[in-house]
């Protein structure tokens, strides 16, 4: 199998071409609906290009991808770059207010979304939406609906009929064109668009299974969103560059990712810690694991060193932690199988090939070996920039071309990076950000609540949850469940505060702001358990 992932001149779309040309027959996507092969997928990607490219959409056009983890997602995909247009993957769970934002920030000239799903109708949403948005000039429903619309709207499976022995003008590709906007709450909390290249993508995603040892035959599971910059890149993209098959997961449910290895023999196991935790949960209620995993992966939050030996133990396989980080295309550093057991349990591995990572002072200053502080990355999978935001780009990117993290740490003498917190007070819930700000100004907007702090707090499943703590107003009354139902109305349900306790009063600094710090000290310490008393009378 040649290495496409070394090759200089290769775009995202070429790649799928020549694993098509190459193994014609050979699974790509595995789902509940069969299996499509690598030339199934090349053949319905070319021909929902040629529909696309009749519908007026060219070179550089945005396409926002409004879909659960499908096959449609990857052929959409696919039949975007082929176009030369530039991929926009949203969450299909996002508020309506979100999904508008984000649309019309990027610009989006076409959406393909699912006609239902999660309880949403998607086809009412959009009939919104195209009023508010004039950018936005067609829609593609994914389903089984057969209904009438306007003259914008149309089903996925007609264009793809459509489209079959369509020829259409295919742009020359370079590396360095856009791939992507992906966006992500950053620094700031608040959503910017990351623009990655097909170059970006293909160095993250090809380092990631150069580490993991991806190749022909493997059988890659644990994949549950593709409109992350891990499922898309190191998940999907990486897939195709190993030649390997794909299962696809709809949903965060641990018996189904269990039954899923099992179902199709898979060889190597993506997710974030918290799903690895709560299979393992799963695995020893029901009294066996599965054995024909060869290689774990975790990305999206530190792994404790306990959760790290029980999935080793568990699947009997090694487990490789994955640095990822939207605005480095995901895989920014790994630990691989032949690091000391002392360094894969405990550290976030070495860079990837031609990337470095330094550790900033306050002032952006580099410094010395094993000192704590701030980390930036440079190499190749680092972004283009934000989307539109040119003053957002120049605050996190410096003039060698380093990004900023986020995140503190040190790199030791051996180079393994160690992550010690992050620059701002973002949680990590299960391979998600969630800014405390976002849930306090919700929960502060309850009329029986005066102040709330939010911060994380060590779990072993979750890796951070989230615990809110509330002063009341003089006589409020309101109950933790009430807090949560409230904030549910607005708030995606990972951002959702896993405990509620009541306090008298709030930590303060001394100049006169929530001490986070001591707050979180107190939670995580001997008045965890007060606290939680506290929450249960």
């Amino acid at each position: 199998m040649a290495p496409l992932e070394r090759s200089q001149d290769i775009t995202i779309s070429s790649l799928l071409a020549r694993r098509a040309a190459e193994r014609p027959a050979a699974p790509l996507l595995l789902s509940e609906d069969g299996a499509l092969s690598y030339a199934e997928v090349d053949r319905q990607a070319t021909a929902m290009a040629a529909s696309l490219a009749n519908l007026g959409l060219r070179e550089n056009d945005r396409i926002a991808l409004v879909l659960p983890a499908w096959p449609e997602f990857a052929i959409a995909a696919f039949a975007a770059v082929k176009l030369g247009a530039v991929l926009v993957p949203l969450d299909p769970r996002l508020s309506s207010a979100d999904l508008r934002y984000r649309l019309r920030h990027s610009g989006a000239a076409c959406a393909i979304s699912a006609e239902d799903a999660y309880g949403i109708d998607y086809l009412q949403l959009f009939e919104n939406l195209l009023v508010d948005l004039p950018e936005l000039e067609h829609v593609v429903t994914v389903g089984k609906e057969d209904l009438w619309h306007d003259d914008r709207i149309f089903q996925w499976e007609d264009l793809v009929s459509a489209g079959e022995g369509r020829s259409f003008s295919a742009p020359p590709l370079e590396p360095g064109k856009s791939f992507a906007i992906l966006y992500t709450s950053g620094v700031s909390g608040k959503p910017k668009g990351v623009e990655l290249s097909h170059a970006n993508v293909i160095h993250a995603a090809g380092e990631t299974i150069r580490a993991a040892g991806l190749m022909a035959g493997d059988v890659v599971v644990g994949v549950t969103a593709l409109f992350h910059v891990f499922g898309l890149g190191p998940g999907l993209v990486g897939t195709v560059m190993g030649g390997a098959s794909l299962v696809l997961q709809d949903g965060f449910d641990p018996a189904e990712t269990l039954g899923l290895v099992e179902r199709h023999d898979a060889t190597v196991h993506y997710g974030v810690p918290t799903l690895f935790a709560m299979e393992l949960d799963a695995a020893e209620r029901r009294g066996r694991f599965p054995r024909s995993v060869r290689v774990c992966v975790a990305s999206g939050a530190p792994v404790r060193d306990g959760l790290a030996k029980r999935i080793e133990e568990g699947f009997g396989a090694p487990l490789l932690v994955a640095y990822s980080l939207t605005e480095a295309a995901s895989t920014l550093a790994v630990t691989r199988p032949e690091d000391p057991p002392d360094k894969r349990a405990s550290t976030l591995g070495r860079p990837v090939k031609d990337t470095s990572v330094r550790v900033a002072s306050d002032d952006g200053d580099t410094l010395p070996p094993e000192s704590v502080g701030e980390l930036w990355v440079r190499g190749p999978g680092v972004m283009r920039g934000y989307h539109r935001q040119p003053r957002e780009t120049g605050h996190v990117l410096d003039g060698d071309g380093h990004v900023r993290t986020g995140d503190i740490g040190m790199v030791d003498a051996d180079g393994y990076i160690h992550l010690v917190g992050r620059r701002d007070d973002v949680i990590i819930r299960g391979g998600y950000n969630v800014h405390p700000s976002e849930v306090e100004d919700r929960l502060a907007a309850h009329p029986a609540v005066d102040r709330a702090a939010v911060v994380g707090v060590s779990d072993d499943v979750l890796g951070d949850a989230i615990f809110a703590c509330v002063v009341l107003v003089e006589g409020g009354v309101v109950t933790p469940a009430e807090l949560r139902e409230w904030g549910a109305t607005t708030l995606a349900a990972y951002k959702l505060p896993d405990s509620v306790t009541f306090m008298d009063d709030l930590p303060l600094t001394s100049t006169g702001k929530v001490s986070r710090n001591e707050l979180a000290r107190m939670v995580s310490a001997g008045g965890l358990n007060a606290l939680r008393q506290n929450e249960d009378n």
